[in-house]
């Protein structure tokens, strides 16, 4: 199913790798839509990290929901599934070959972060600035685990705000 408002798109799915490709065209598409397309490498290489994480760890199922929002001047992307473990973010290690994908999305968003939904589930999401014409804002260039480090920082900070003056269960994470 997808629903897509003015500036909001959301995606049911399997998380199988058949199907990471078919959300990665949906998300290039309603970023160009958007007019957006700055954000299309990122927002693409941050999805395709959450699915391929649904589809290696989530447990009882894979299935899972993609939603993007753009509200002012930042895009969230968030994916949520059925497994009520948080993901943990691993230090870079150069020679690994797999386990840095939440590195890769703290080093290219503006900042990420997961939280429970529910009583079994969890959302993990992205952001991406946005400035009025289209384009990215520029991101300092710290190492991939300082911008996780600090993203984390703003992430508590933001869900403690959120927290205390979010409705009782919020459409988009982040």
């Amino acid at each position: 199913m997808i629903s897509q408002p003015s500036r909001h798109c959301t995606v049911e799915l399997q998380a199988l790798p058949s199907r990471i490709g078919q959300v990665r065209r949906i998300v290039s598409a309603h970023l160009r839509y958007w007019h957006l397309d700055p954000l299309i490498d990122r927002a693409s290489l941050g999805v395709t990290e959450l699915l391929t994480n649904v589809h290696l760890h989530a447990q009882p199922d894979k299935t899972c929901t993609v939603e993007m929002e753009l509200l002012l001047d930042r895009l969230t992307v968030s994916v949520r599934d059925h497994d009520p473990r948080l993901p943990e973010l691993r230090e870079a290690d150069s020679s690994a070959t797999s386990g840095r994908g939440l590195a890769m999305i703290a080093a290219m968003a503006d900042s990420w972060g997961a939280r429970p939904d529910g009583d079994a589930g969890k959302v993990v999401w992205f952001t991406l600035p946005v400035t009025s014409t289209g384009r990215t804002r520029a991101v300092p260039h710290l190492t991939p685990y300082e911008k996780a480090l600090e993203a984390s920082a703003r992430t508590l900070a933001v869900d403690e705000r959120r927290t205390e003056h979010a409705p009782a269960r919020s459409a988009v994470a982040g």
